[in-house]
C-alpha cells in the first residue's frame, strides 16, 4: 500500500503479548509519528518506552531489502524455485522429518497459518516449532493438563477488580509495563487492593508490592503446594465447585501433604512466619489474580509450577470469574496468534492435538491436503540438535534470531551451519543467525505488513500498514504461499490477502467448536476483506452465540473443561530443584531476563538511541557478598562462564539480588558486544513436558575481566571496536561503545583514526602518561567527528555531556573536558527513556524545588508522567535525596 501520511492508522504493538492499540500518523517519507490508542481495551492509549520510540525505529538502515542466494543478490523467482526444489528433493530422499520450520511470536497470525498448513498437512511433518517455546510452552502445558485445552480463563479488566495480585516470576514493570500501569492505577483508586511479588530478586516491580518473597530459585511448586496444604487445613476448598468440576484433588492435596511449612520454609529459604502471611492474605481475598511469566516458565519444573499455580484456584473456585483466576502473561505480541494456529510442534490448528487420529483427520479433511503429520515434531531444542547431527537437511528460520536466542548459543550456530541448506527470513540484513543462512528473504516489517495478533487475554487485534513496503520485500505469508505453489500446491494455497488466510483459519475453528475445544472464532469465517480491514480488537470465542466478545468472557465460572470428563484436572506435583546443581567449580547460579528499554534481540529497539540510554551494555548484577568472594569491583567487567560459554559484561553490585544468584539479562549480540550473548553460556536443559528450557538457574562461576586499558568512545558515524571487549549502541545522532583491549596501543592517535575509519583527520590530543590517560578528539572540516577516551582503570568522564557536546557541535576542547562548565550541567545517566532524563537533573530538582512525590517529579520535568517504567527509580531517588537531608 501507499503511505498514508497525516491520517492516523489503527494498528497494534509488535513487541511483548499486553497487545496495545497504537495510532501511527506516516509522515509521507518512511517515518511516521506515534501514540497510543486511547480506545483500544488492552491499553487506553497508554504505551510503554519501547512503544512511544516506535516511529524511531523504521528507517531502512540495516535492512534486508531483496534475496541473496550465498551472499549475492538474487531475483524472487530464482529464490522461490530454489527453496522448493531443496525441500523437495530432501523429503524425497529422506523423508518429511529431515525439514523444519522455527517460526517466530513475531509473524502475524496469517503468516503462522500457512506455515503451519505447508510443514504438517502437505510436506507431512510435525516439524515446526517457534521461539514462543522458550517463553510459553510451559504454560501451554499446564493448562492443557488442567483444562484439557490451552485456554487463559480470564481477561485484563480482572487485574483491576481483584482484591489481591499476585505476581510470580515476572517483573512486571519492566516486561509488560502498560499492565504494570494498569494495577497501579487500579491500586490507587482501590487503596484495600493488595499486591504479593514473588521473585528471587527485587525488582522495579517489587515497588508495588505489599509482601515481597524473594524465594529461592525454581522452589514455586514448593510454595504453592503449601498454599494448597493450606487452604486444605482450613477448609478452604470450595466445596460446591469442586464436587461439581474438578477431579483428582484428592490426590492432588495428599501430594502438597507430604511436605510441612517449615519444609516449604527451607526449600523456599523464606522465613515461616512470612509464608503463612502470605498464605492468610490469600485465602482471606476471594478475588485473587495470579499472574505468572518467564519466572515460572522457563524453568525444568516450569509445567509443574504452572499446574501449582492452578491447583490452588480451582480448589477455591477461583477461576472464571471477575477478579480471580490464573493468568499467565505472554511475552510476545503474538505468541497466543501461533498457539492458535499450531505454531507449536505438538500442536495442531485451531488448538487442536496432533496425537488425536480424529483431529488429524478432520484437519486434513478441511485443508484436503495429500498427508497430515502423524507424530509430533521435534521441539525447539531437539530441533536444532537434529541440524547439528545431520537429521534435518533443510531449514527455514522465520522472524527470529536463535543463534542468540537458544540456550548453548554457540551449539546452536554451529548446528545451523552444520544443516546443507539454510534459509532465514527477516527483515534484518545482519543478525548472528542471517550469517548463518544459504538464503536470506526480505521480509515486510511492522508497519509495511497487514493481518492480526492475539495478545494475552486472547483479544484478536488487527496489525496495520501505513508504510509502503520497502526494495523487494514482501510479506512472510506470500512468500511461504509462492514456495508452497512452486513444491506443487497452488491451489492451496492461492491467497489473494491476509483476510482470505483469516477467513480460512476463522472456518477452521468452528470445526475445533464441533469437537469439544475452546478456540472459536467462526462468526468471521464469512468476513469481507472490508469487514477484514475494519476488524476492531475483540475476544474468543466469538461465534453465532457470542458475536461480539470485547468485554470480558472468561472460561469455567461454571465449569465446561475441555477434558474428556469436562471436569478440571488438580494435578499432583511435588518440588523438584533446578535440573543442575551447583559445584565447588560453579558455585552461583545465573538468572536471566530482560531490561525496560529493549525488546529481545534488538534488531529493532537498538535504533532509538533513546531506548539505550538506560543501559547501554550487558551487565551483570552481583550480591556484594558475592562480589567479595570473587575479587570484583563495582562497574568493573567480569566474565561469566559455564561448562557451556562465557560472556564479559559490566559489573553491578547490588543487593537487589540475593547471595548466591547472579542476575543478567539476554538481549545482547554479536551485533551490540563483543561477549554478551548470555544463551551461550545457559545449557539445553528442559521441561520434560512442555520441552521448555530453563533459563533462570544455571550454575555458573565469576572472575574479574583485566584488560590492559579500558576506552569510551562517541562517534557521529556507526562504528565497531575490534577490542577484546566492546559494546556499543546508538547514542543520539550518532554512536557510542564501551571498549577493553588486551595491549595498550603504541599510538593512540593511529588507532582512533582506524577505529573511527578516518585517517586524514586532524586529531586534537590530551595525555598524561602517568596516570595512563589519552584523550583524542578527530576533526573534519573544523568538527568534531569522533572521541576517545581511554585509561588504565576505569574512564570516569561525563558521558551524557560528551554524547550531549558531540550531537550539539561543541568545540573539541569541550569534548576532551568531558566535563560539563556550570553553565550546562551534567545531566547523568538517563532514568525516564520516554522524555530523556537523567539522574542528575531529577535530584537537581528534587534539592532546589522540594519535590517530595513521583507527581511532582513528573510535573516539573515530565518524567514518569509517560510509560511509568521509571516511577519506581524515581521513588528511589526519593528516598536516597531524603535520607541525605535526615543524615545532614
Amino acid at each position: 500500500m501507499g503511505e498514508a501520511a497525516n491520517r492516523p492508522i489503527k494498528t497494534a504493538c509488535p513487541y511483548c503479548g499486553v497487545g496495545c492499540g497504537v495510532l501511527a500518523t506516516s509522515d509521507g517519507q518512511g517515518g511516521a509519528a506515534i501514540s497510543g490508542d486511547p480506545s483500544h481495551p488492552a491499553n487506553y492509549g497508554r504505551l510503554c518506552s519501547k512503544g512511544a520510540a516506535l516511529g524511531e525505529t523504521l528507517d531502512l538502515d540495516g535492512r534486508l531489502l531483496w534475496p541473496t542466494i550465498n551472499g549475492a543478490r538474487a531475483g524472487w523467482p530464482e529464490t522461490t524455485k530454489l527453496i522448493a526444489d531443496k525441500f523437495t528433493e530432501a523429503v524425497a530422499r529422506y523423508g518429511p522429518d529431515s525439514v523444519a520450520f522455527y517460526v517466530s511470536g513475531q509473524l502475524l497470525t496469517e503468516d503462522y497459518y500457512v506455515a503451519n498448513k505447508l510443514m504438517k498437512g502437505f510436506i507431512g511433518s510435525g516439524n515446526i516449532d517457534t521461539n514462543s517455546r522458550l517463553c510459553m510452552a510451559s504454560s501451554v502445558a499446564g493448562h492443557k493438563r488442567a483444562f484439557g485445552a490451552d485456554t487463559v480463563p480470564g481477561v485484563y479488566e480482572d487485574l483491576e477488580l481483584a482484591d489481591l495480585i499476585v505476581l510470580v516470576g515476572s517483573n512486571l514493570a519492566w516486561c509488560h509495563p502498560v499492565l504494570h500501569q494498569r494495577i497501579t492505577a487500579a491500586k490507587e483508586a482501590r487503596p484495600h487492593m493488595r499486591v504479593v511479588n514473588i521473585d528471587p530478586r527485587r525488582t522495579a516491580t517489587s515497588d508495588l508490592a505489599d509482601i515481597e518473597l524473594q524465594l529461592s530459585p525454581g522452589s514455586d511448586v514448593a510454595l504453592f503446594n503449601g498454599l494448597l496444604r493450606q487452604i486444605d487445613a482450613e477448609d478452604a476448598l470450595d466445596e460446591a465447585y469442586v464436587s461439581s468440576h474438578v477431579e483428582d484433588i484428592s490426590e492432588t492435596i495428599a501430594a502438597a501433604n507430604v511436605d510441612t511449612i517449615e519444609r516449604t520454609a527451607e526449600i523456599t529459604e523464606l522465613a515461616p512466619e512470612l509464608l503463612k502471611a502470605f498464605y492468610r492474605l490469600w485465602i482471606d481475598c476471594e478475588k485473587v489474580v495470579t499472574i505468572y511469566s518467564q519466572g515460572v516458565n522457563q524453568s525444568s519444573a516450569g509445567t509443574d509450577k504452572v499446574n501449582a499455580i492452578i491447583n490452588c484456584h480451582l480448589a477455591t473456585g477461583r477461576i472464571g470469574r471477575p477478579g480471580m483466576g490464573p493468568f499467565s502473561v505472554t511475552g510476545q505480541p503474538n505468541a497466543m496468534g501461533g498457539r492458535e494456529v499450531g505454531g507449536l510442534a505438538n500442536m495442531l490448528a485451531a488448538h487442536l492435538d496432533i496425537d488425536n487420529a480424529s483431529h488429524r483427520a478432520e484437519v486434513q479433511t478441511f485443508w484436503r491436503s495429500p498427508t497430515i503429520c502423524s507424530t509430533p515434531g521435534l521441539k525447539a531444542v531437539d530441533l536444532f540438535k537434529a541440524c547439528g547431527d545431520g537429521r534435518v537437511k533443510a531449514l527455514w528460520i522465520m522472524s527470529t534470531n536463535p543463534a542468540v536466542s537458544l540456550p548453548e548459543a554457540d551449539s546452536v550456530a554451529a548446528a545451523i551451519r552444520n544443516c546443507p541448506f539454510v534459509v532465514v527470513s527477516d527483515i534484518v540484513a545482519e543478525t548472528d543467525t542471517t550469517a548463518l543462512a544459504d538464503v536470506l528473504l526480505p521480509a515486510t516489517g511492522w508497519g509495511e505488513k497487514d493481518g492480526t495478533v492475539t495478545n494475552s487475554e486472547r483479544r484478536i487485534s488487527r496489525q496495520r500498514a501505513f508504510l509502503s513496503s520497502p526494495g523487494e520485500t514482501r510479506p512472510d505469508w506470500r512468500i511461504i504461499c509462492d514456495v508452497a505453489a512452486a513444491m506443487g500446491w497452488h491451489d492451496a494455497f492461492n491467497y489473494d490477502s491476509p483476510a482470505a488466510i483469516f477467513r480460512e483459519h476463522a472456518a477452521l475453528s468452528k470445526v475445533a467448536e464441533r469437537l469439544g475445544l475452546d478456540f472459536d472464532i467462526s462468526a468471521y469465517a464469512e468476513i469481507s476483506n472490508t469487514g477484514y480491514d475494519a476488524l476492531q480488537p475483540f475476544h474468543w470465542p466469538a461465534n453465532a452465540a457470542n458475536r461480539v466478545a470485547t468485554h470480558g468472557y472468561r472460561f469455567f465460572q461454571d465449569g465446561g473443561f475441555f477434558t474428556k470428563t469436562r471436569r478440571g484436572r488438580m494435578v499432583p506435583v511435588s518440588y523438584r530443584p533446578p535440573a543442575r546443581v551447583t559445584s565447588q567449580r560453579y558455585p552461583l547460579r545465573l538468572n536471566t531476563g530482560r531490561v525496560r528499554d529493549h525488546w529481545h534481540t534488538m534488531t529493532r529497539t537498538a535504533k532509538a538511541a533513546r531506548l539505550s540510554s538506560h543501559m547501554a551494555e550487558p551487565y551483570v548484577e552481583i550480591h556484594p557478598a558475592d562480589a567479595k568472594r570473587s575479587k570484583i569491583d563495582p562497574a568493573t567487567l567480569v566474565t561469566v562462564e559455564s561448562p557451556f560459554g562465557a560472556i564479559v559484561a559490566r559489573a553491578l553490585i547490588t543487593d537487589r539480588t540475593p547471595e548466591g544468584l547472579v542476575f543478567c539479562p539476554m538481549h545482547w549480540t554479536n551485533q551490540w558486544s563483543s561477549k554478551g550473548r548470555v544463551d551461550a553460556v545457559l545449557e539445553s536443559v528442559t521441561d520434560p513436558i512442555s520441552g521448555q528450557p530453563e533459563s533462570k538457574a544455571a550454575p555458573i562461576r565469576l572472575s574479574p575481566f583485566e584488560p590492559a586499558w579500558h576506552g569510551f568512545a562517541v562517534a557521529r558515524r556507526e562504528f565497531r571496536p575490534a577490542t577484546a571487549y566492546w559494546a556499543r549502541a546508538k547514542a543520539g545522532a550518532g554512536w557510542r561503545a564501551e571498549m577493553a583491549g588486551a595491549q595498550t596501543p603504541e599510538d593512540w592517535i593511529a588507532y582512533a583514526q582506524e577505529l573511527f575509519n578516518a585517517p586524514a583527520a586532524t586529531p586534537i590530543s590530551v595525555f598524561d602518561r602517568k596516570r595512563g590517560l589519552a584523550r583524542i578528539a578527530l576533526l573534519e572540516e573544523e568538527r568534531v567527528i569522533a572521541a576517545l577516551y581511554s585509561a588504565n582503570n576505569l574512564v570516569e568522564i561525563a558521558r551524557s555531556h560528551v554524547i550531549g557536546a558531540l550531537n550539539t557541535n561543541a568545540p573539541a576542547a569541550a569534548i576532551l573536558a568531558a566535563r560539563p562548565g556550570a553553565e550546562a550541567p551534567d545531566p547523568g545517566a538517563t532514568v525516564c527513556a520516554c522524555f530523556d532524563v537523567g539522574v542528575n537533573t531529577i535530584l537537581t530538582a528534587i534539592s532546589e524545588q522540594n519535590l517530595t512525590d513521583v507527581e511532582a517529579i513528573g510535573s516539573a520535568l515530565r518524567a514518569g508522567s509517560n510509560c511509568g517504567s521509571c516511577r519506581p527509580e524515581l521513588r528511589a531517588l526519593l528516598a536516597r535525596a531524603t535520607y541525605k537531608v535526615a543524615a545532614e
